[in-house]
């Protein structure tokens, strides 16, 4: 499966954004998915993951309460809803995929569990 993200830009403290990440290529709804972010400097971070059935997601602590993910698998795209985003949050943000689901929920947090990623979409929070 390919993965195109969009939806980044520039936006003030407090505003909100949605990124997008379209999949083609195979039924996107054999497909776990999540999000990744990498701030200038710093390693590539869990955001959020939902898995291809039982409609739970998975969010990191820092969005908890801000960010929520969803999947429209009709239109084979994962979406990022991002809320009362601050300057911390700005980073390129990526989606990812991975066949089937994990073998446990912990493993969900980690990119090396993943197997197909997007190309990515800059966010940027301005103070």
């Amino acid at each position: 499966v390919q993965l195109q993200a969009s939806g980044g830009g520039s936006v003030p403290a407090g505003g909100s954004l949605r990124v997008s990440c379209r999949a083609s290529g195979d039924r996107f709804s054999l497909y776990s998915a999540g999000w990744f972010r990498q701030a200038p400097g710093k390693e590539r971070e869990f955001v959020a993951a939902m898995p291809r059935t039982n409609g739970r997601t998975y969010k990191a602590d820092s969005v908890k309460g801000r960010f929520t993910i969803s999947r429209d698998d009709a239109k084979s795209t994962v979406y990022l809803q991002m809320n009362n985003l601050k300057p911390e949050d700005t980073a390129v943000y990526y989606c990812a995929a991975v066949f089937g689901t994990m073998y446990a929920d912990s493993f969900y947090v980690d990119d090396a569990e993943y197997d197909h990623w997007g190309q990515g979409t800059l966010v940027t929070v301005s103070s």
